[in-house]
Order: structure tokens, then C-alpha cells, then sequence
């Protein structure tokens, strides 16, 4: 959910934000976080990662991507909010009163009950192997390897369709419309990562970017020669150049940068649809 806010300031005018009224808890569970300084984009004080630094002080929530322990019968204590990521998280306590937190999805509400079983009831946020997920079920949190924890769709919204099962293997429609294989053993939730609408909400100013952590960036066609291959020229100049280039020559746009013998290119049955 958003809201949408007065135009009271320039800047709050178009200024769309996220609705925190589905929250539960305010402040996060103390043992279950922890400090990490953030490099900001800096290695021994020199800039390495551009536009970055800065940013409001956050603590890291241990979130358990795995949730392997079969038998598990978790009961959701409260949906929280999570500076690192763009989906709402789940306090959730097992029948030994053992605290965790999961990724919450779209219908997690607080004192509602998520089973992890090898095979588990059809509910939504009921979690259990690809293999014995109905055909054409939507999932999130996928494991691609068994036991390494979920990898696949964590994000905002995200989810996977199951499109087949055979010989061990499960055919997944990935977020991106890419169709890839996992093994059938790998744990999966049931159901859509939570905070759907997050692509819907609009910064409004600057200032919140830099409350994030991201500090401006200039467009090269506004440098200098000297400082930008696109640079330089009277007036708002052409780039002039065969293809746009990145300020240190490489192309900018265009360039294929996944590796050809990446070991996951045998589990890819179609590549993405490129968006126009």
C-alpha cells in the first residue's frame, strides 16, 4: 500500500509514500540485528563505487532465507519494516518459542500460522519442496541449490510461477520472464513477496535519496572533455561517438556482462523478453 501526500512543499508535491499502517512493530527484535558498517562505496578512503555515501544510520535484520528445519509450525508475532531490503519482514516464533525472521508475504498477518514440511497444506506462506508444488502455483524465495537458502525472488512483489516438474526437476518462470530449471528438492514458499506496491511509490526531493545513502550523480554530456568521453561541445552537443561510453571508455549501453560459462547457463531453458 501508498499513500499519496499533501502538496504542502515543492517537494512534497507528486510525493508518493509507502503505507506503514499494515506494520505491527515498530522497533525490531534486539537480538535478532546487528551494526554492519557500510563501506559507502569507499575502499581505504578512496571512491571505488560513485554516488554513494552518506545516509541514515541502520541496523542489519538477520533474516532466515533458508527455513529448511522440516516439521517447523511458525507462528507470526508481528510484520515489520527493514531498511535493507524492499520487502516487510515477519517476526515469527517455532513451537519451541524460538525467535526468526522471514520474509513476509503479500497476506502475512499477525497471529497467523506458517507450516515448513518436506510437504505441507496449499496455503499461502506455507513453505515445503518445488516437487510437491502443484503445477501453475505462484512462489517466492526459492532455493536453487538445496539447503543454501532461498535466492530466487526476494525482492518487493516478486514471485515465480511453476510451469513443470520431471526427472528431479522443476521449470520455473523467473520475475524476469527468463524460464530456468531448479532441483525439486529446493525449499519454496507459497505465494508473493510482500509491499507489492513499492515500484508505484515517488521520492518526491532529493533529500530522501540522500537520507538512502545516494549521493548525486552528473550526466557526462554536462562535463568537461577531460572528465567524460561525452563531454565538451557548445550548447546541449550530440554525444559524437559511435555508442555512448562510460567515463572510462568502456560502452555503456548494450554490453552483454553476464559470463558465458557461468555455471547456472545449463539450468536456462529461454532467456528474458527483452522490454521495449
Amino acid at each position: 500500500m501508498v499513500r499519496p501526500v499533501k502538496p504542502t512543499t515543492p517537494g512534497r508535491r507528486g510525493m508518493i509514500l509507502p503505507d506503514f499502517s499494515t506494520l505491527t512493530k515498530k522497533k525490531p527484535e534486539k537480538k535478532l540485528t546487528k551494526f554492519i558498517h557500510r563501506k559507502k562505496g569507499r575502499s581505504k578512503g578512496k571512491i571505488t563505487v560513485r554516488h554513494k555515501g552518506g545516509g541514515a544510520k541502520r541496523k542489519y535484520r538477520f533474516v532466515d532465507f533458508k527455513q529448511s528445519t522440516v516439521g517447523s509450525l511458525l507462528k507470526v508475532l508481528a510484520v515489520e519494516y527493514d531498511p535493507n531490503r524492499t520487502a516487510r519482514i515477519a517476526l515469527v516464533a517455532n513451537q519451541h518459542g524460538r525467535k526468526s525472521y522471514i520474509l513476509a508475504g503479500e497476506e502475512t498477518e499477525t497471529g497467523a500460522s506458517v507450516n515448513v514440511d518436506t510437504k505441507a497444506a496449499f496455503k499461502k506462506g506455507n513453505r515445503m519442496h518445488l516437487g510437491n508444488i502443484p503445477v501453475g502455483t505462484l512462489v517466492y524465495n526459492i532455493e536453487m541449490n538445496p539447503g543454501r537458502g532461498g535466492q530466487i525472488a526476494r525482492s518487493a512483489g516478486a514471485y515465480a510461477k511453476v510451469l513443470a516438474h520431471e526427472k528431479g526437476r522443476t521449470m520455473l518462470r523467473m520475475p524476469s520472464t527468463e524460464t530456468r530449471t531448479v532441483s525439486s528438492s529446493g525449499f519454496a514458499t507459497i505465494g508473493e513477496v510482500s509491499n507489492s506496491s513499492h515500484r508505484e511509490e515517488v521520492i518526491g526531493k532529493a533529500g530522501r535519496n540522500r537520507h538512502k545513502g545516494k549521493r548525486p550523480s552528473v550526466r557526462g554530456s554536462a562535463m568537461n572533455p577531460v572528465d567524460h568521453p561525452h563531454g565538451g561541445g557548445e550548447g546541449k552537443a550530440p554525444i559524437g561517438l559511435k555508442y555512448p561510453k562510460t567515463p572510462w571508455g568502456k560502452h555503456a549501453l548494450g554490453k552483454k556482462t553476464r559470463k558465458k560459462k557461468r555455471y547456472s547457463n545449463k539450468d536456462i531453458i529461454r532467456r528474458r523478453v527483452k522490454k521495449r
